[in-house]
């Protein structure tokens, strides 16, 4: 799947509307192959970012954990920690 669509449940705070946008527009522009609809495929390409905004927030919502949340700046120092190992 695609790399820049990174996990949203059990961080704290909790993921915000734009991240759960961002992650719907990156998943359907991989579905789609293209980062910009034509203009003629513009209304259906905002309706599905639309669609799956929505069933993710959902997801997320109704997900039930017992792990402690994350906290996203460590996770964000490990992440930039294994980028510099593997492009290092």
């Amino acid at each position: 799947m695609c790399r820049n669509i990174h996990q949203l449940h059990n961080f704290q705070p909790p993921a915000t509307a734009e991240e759960v946008h961002a992650a719907a527009l990156q998943y359907v522009r991989k579905v789609a192959g293209a980062a910009r609809p034509s203009q003629a495929n513009r209304a259906v390409f905002d309706a599905a970012v639309a669609a799956v905004a929505a069933a993710t927030q959902q997801l997320l919502d109704g997900l039930v954990t017992s792990a402690p949340p994350k906290d996203r700046e460590v996770e964000a120092a490990k992440a930039r920690a294994r980028a510099e190992k593997r492009y290092a």
